[in-house]
């Protein structure tokens, strides 16, 4: 019966090292996915912060966006006060008031401009629809035909969007 081979002691030996290998490489997996599992919920709770932190800084911008467009115009309004309370004065002339009122004109046309807003004075353009509201047409032998002969309200443009279409009356061929 000695002639049953027994399992060799060094067979024994290197296939425990195998699977103590084996073991040790299946930790460290385990450790591995762990870690990355916490890695990407770190990530998560960041993008969550961080679309979080963009909704309160939109909100914010939609309600004090135009604080300083708004700072700016009351200091219009006060000058409008100014000229009201001159005009009740009993010395006051047309031609005070008058001056007055182009100054605070020009005030808030610098404001505008300052805020990229520009007018759309066609007079004497070609009529273009994409900038003018046609109200009506009038025959006309000063003006060529399809241009613009009256701006009753100008345009506006904010930068190169239109704010307001100019309200015109096109001339026609007599």
């Amino acid at each position: 019966m000695t002639d049953q081979a027994e399992p060799k002691p060094t067979e024994t030996a290197a296939e425990g090292n195998e699977l103590t290998a084996a073991l040790q490489q299946v930790e460290d997996l385990k450790n591995q996915l762990q870690a990355a599992k916490e890695a990407h919920l770190r990530s998560l709770a960041e993008l969550d912060n961080v679309r979080k932190r963009a909704e309160r800084e939109i909100d914010s911008g939609r309600k004090f966006g135009a604080e300083k467009l708004l700072s700016e115009l009351l200091g219009i309004a006060d000058s409008v006060d100014l000229g009201l309370v001159a005009a009740d004065k009993p010395d006051a002339s047309a031609k005070t008031i008058a001056e007055g009122l182009e100054l605070t004109r020009r005030q808030l046309v610098s404001v505008l401009e300052k805020h990229g807003v520009t007018a759309v004075d066609p007079k004497g353009l070609p009529f273009n629809p994409d900038f003018h509201e046609a109200v009506s047409m009038v025959p006309s032998a000063d003006v060529a035909p399809n241009h613009v002969l009256t701006v009753m309200q100008k345009g506006y443009k904010l930068h190169e969007r239109l704010l307001r279409p100019a309200m015109v009356i096109v001339a026609r061929a007599p």
